[in-house]
């Protein structure tokens, strides 16, 4: 299309572009065939592809999606090139999970590693910030199983699709609250302290509870709170 040809008050080109009438029909066809391509393509992919999508899966997604979108649009595009390409996605796809399976190494290369968060009631700090987690997004996902502060904690895992794993202490220890500052009046009936100290940072516990002056053992901070307990009875927040 030519510069004088393009013009800010043509809104018929704007809202319908140069193609014929007869060309909407078409959309809804290539529409229908474009969707049966993605329907059969993930579900050949297997059932990841409907839950949270590891790396491979992702890609594989990226590249259908890119490859499909252009025939919608365009009616001078011909369906067959999005079909050949979703053909050697799939494949490939398939190729890389079948020799994940058997290959360790292969694995770990295109799916990432499980990385532990936190270990017997401390955070991992290097892990944290080698998966781009901050405190607060740990401390959310605690929050969403039920946790109210990381004495409760034995591990918690990160997968390598991103969903995390919990795995709760037998017996609950002291540790170090997980609950939000904007809400001390669940704190307070939730929550009672232990006597012991904890650090601020990750969570491990002082070993004397005297010299709080001296770093960390797991992450060198020297800032040192109250461990808390979780209250055994029932805990009622009253209505405002």
């Amino acid at each position: 299309m030519s510069a004088y040809e393009i013009r800010i008050d043509d809104w018929a080109r704007i809202l319908f572009g140069n193609v014929p009438a007869s060309f909407f029909i078409e959309v809804v066809v290539r529409t229908a065939f474009v969707y049966l391509i993605l329907m059969v393509s993930m579900r050949m992919m297997g059932k990841r592809m409907a839950s949270q999508l590891g790396r491979n899966e992702l890609a594989a997604m990226t590249s259908l999606a890119a490859a499909i979108g252009v025939p919608l649009q365009s009616a001078d595009r011909g369906l067959l090139p999005a079909v050949i390409i979703a053909v050697i996605v799939v494949f490939v796809q398939q190729y890389i999970a079948k020799i994940a399976t058997t290959n360790e190494t292969f694995e770990k290369i295109t799916q990432d590693n499980i990385d532990t968060l936190v270990k017997d009631s401390t955070m991992n700090l290097k892990n944290m910030e080698k998966t781009r987690l901050s405190r607060a997004r740990v401390f959310s996902q605690l929050r969403s199983s039920g946790i109210r502060h990381l004495g409760e904690v034995k591990r918690l895992y990160i997968e390598a699709n991103g969903s995390f794993t919990l795995i709760k202490n037998e017996e609950e220890v002291p540790g170090l609250s997980v609950l939000p500052d904007l809400d001390p009046e669940f704190a307070v009936l939730s929550l009672k302290p232990s006597g012991q100290r904890v650090c601020f940072h990750c969570g491990n516990a002082h070993p004397t509870n005297e010299h709080l002056q001296e770093p960390c053992e797991n992450c060198q901070a020297t800032h040192w709170v109250d461990a808390v307990e979780a209250k055994k009875e029932a805990v009622e927040v009253p209505a405002d």
